[in-house]
C-alpha cells in the first residue's frame, strides 16, 4: 500500500492532482488508516500512469474517463477505444492546421519587416 506522498513521487503527479482525480472519479477512493490517511493499492499507480500518459497525449478528462471505463471491461472490442482515439487525432490535426496558419502569417509578417523601418512593419 502506498501513501499519497509515495504515490505522488512514484507516478510524477502532484498530490492535489491525485485528490482531484479521486474527486471526479478517475481514481477509486483509497482505503484509509485509523488516522484517516489515504492508502493506495499498487494498481492505482498503474491507473494514474495511464491517466498521465493520456493527458500528455492531449486527451480531455471525459475521454480519459471513457477509456478507463473501457479498460475495466477487457472483453469488449477495440472499436470504442479506436473511436475515442480517432476523435483525439482529429482534434490534434485541427490544432496543427490552426498553428500552421499562425506560423505562416508570422513568417509573412517577419519577411515584410526585414530590414525596413517600423513605419513599414505590420507586426
Amino acid at each position: 500500500m502506498l501513501s499519497i506522498g509515495k504515490l505522488s513521487r512514484a507516478a510524477g503527479v502532484k498530490v492535489p492532482t491525485i485528490r482531484y482525480y479521486e474527486q471526479i472519479g478517475l481514481l477509486p477512493q483509497p482505503e484509509r488508516t485509523a488516522g484517516n490517511q489515504r492508502l493506495y493499492a499498487p494498481k492505482t499507480q498503474e491507473r494514474l500512469a495511464f491517466i498521465r500518459h493520456a493527458r500528455d497525449l492531449g486527451f480531455p478528462l471525459e475521454a480519459i474517463r471513457e477509456l478507463l471505463s473501457l479498460s475495466d471491461r477487457p472483453d469488449i472490442p477495440c472499436a470504442a477505444a479506436d473511436e475515442i482515439a480517432g476523435r483525439q487525432l482529429a482534434a490534434v490535426n485541427a490544432r496543427i492546421a490552426r498553428l500552421t496558419v499562425l506560423r505562416d502569417e508570422l513568417q509573412r509578417m517577419l519577411a515584410q519587416c526585414a530590414c525596413g523601418t517600423i513605419a513599414d512593419c505590420r507586426v
